[in-house]
């Protein structure tokens, strides 16, 4: 009788399972094929870096170019955090001004806070800590000439599930906890006024903690009536817009998630927020649980999301120009003209909590077809 190949493979490693259980070493750990991403799932010309991890059952569910380095944009910002608290055992107290500029950081990605660490705690030195202490393959520093771009460290898909494994399963408790407490709390928009709802939030229904980065993009993501300008310069890619995604989704965090692009430097901010969307929610990420609602296309810039169906309605943020957005329900207010288009019906977006006019979303008809009335 012939043995099949997976029998056969079956074979050799259990026979060294055993070898090594007698010679009372750890057998390194096997890695099986897991599942690729289809490349159709990719938007055309986005260049993607994909790893989604199963903590309940050890396994990915999801790789694609896992080991491709790519600039972290504020994704480092995780390094930062942990390599600031490393030797403050067994306590971990920090001063209140000290935890207010980490929390900032975690929850508002906060460029401030993080130059500050950048410089007070050695710069490169700190990646260089990080990947020894857990155990990165694919994480290095900013390039030669550029010292103080901490978002040009480059890193990998696989090293951020890496990441969030150490802070989910090793981390002190406290660490866990200011951690991802913070990520937890992800604000709508980051401190320098770019919308942080995309990748994760957007596909998945809480729980749900994020860590975003975003690099390139100039203030054209601006979601607030404020302005602030994102500067970029060079590194692993010196060209295209980085838009990256990572955390956790799922009850007691069940699938760590990171997922990196590179697109276009013709690439608008709400172009790129969404093709990272619709990437996103084409993965298999077990524990999440996909929000109830239609997607439409927008149109128009400025376009604010109210608490009401009016225009003197407060305005919660504004959305990235042409950016998808998820529709739950719709009902009617006040009438808004833009000329040559009248339309009284206005759209509930559950992601941000508010109503934006029907007149901005992509439609042949006033009234969206086959959305129900809120």
């Amino acid at each position: 009788m012939h043995m099949s190949v997976r029998s056969r493979l079956a074979a050799v490693i259990g026979w060294f399972v055993l070898v090594a259980a007698l010679l009372g070493t750890a057998a390194a750990p096997v890695r099986a094929a897991v599942p690729q991403t289809a490349l159709s799932d990719v938007p055309p010309g986005v260049t993607a870096g994909i790893a989604v991890y199963d903590r309940q059952t050890g396994t990915f569910s999801e790789q694609l170019n896992p080991h491709q380095q790519f600039r972290a944009a504020s994704v480092v910002k995780l390094l930062i955090a942990l390599d600031h608290v490393w030797n403050r055992g067994p306590d971990y107290n920090l001063p209140a001004a000290d935890r207010s500029r980490l929390d900032a950081l975690l929850r508002s990605s906060d460029d401030a806070a993080a130059s500050h660490y950048w410089s007070q705690n050695g710069g490169s030195a700190i990646v260089g800590r990080m990947v020894s202490r857990l155990g990165l393959t694919d994480t290095a520093g900013p390039p030669a000439g550029y010292p103080g771009y901490w978002g040009y460290t480059a890193l990998s898909a696989a090293d951020t599930v890496q990441i969030y494994r150490y802070i989910l399963d090793s981390a002190p408790a406290p660490v866990r906890d200011l951690v991802m407490d913070n990520l937890r709390q992800s604000t709508r928009c980051g401190t320098d006024g770019f919308d942080q709802r995309f990748g994760i939030p957007a596909s998945f229904e809480r729980p749900w903690a994020v860590k975003q980065g975003w690099s390139g993009f100039g203030s054209s993501g601006d979601c607030s009536p404020t302005t602030a300008v994102r500067t970029t310069a060079a590194d692993v890619d010196h060209t295209q817009r980085a838009l990256h995604s990572t955390g956790t989704v799922g009850t007691g965090d069940r699938s760590i998630v990171a997922v990196f692009t590179l697109q276009p430097q013709s690439t608008s901010f709400g172009a790129a927020y969404t093709n990272l969307n619709r990437l996103v929610r084409s993965l298999n990420v077990p524990g999440g649980v996909h929000p109830a609602g239609t997607w439409f296309g927008t149109w128009g810039s400025g376009v604010r999301v109210r608490a009401g169906t009016t225009t003197t309605s407060t305005v919660l943020t504004q959305l990235p120009a042409g950016v998808e957005v998820l529709i739950r329900c719709q009902e009617r207010g006040q009438e808004v003209e833009v000329p040559p288009y009248r339309n009284d019906w206005w759209a509930y977006l559950p992601l941000y909590g508010g109503y934006i006019t029907n007149i901005y979303v992509r439609s042949p008809d006033n009234e969206l077809p086959n959305v129900p009335t809120c």
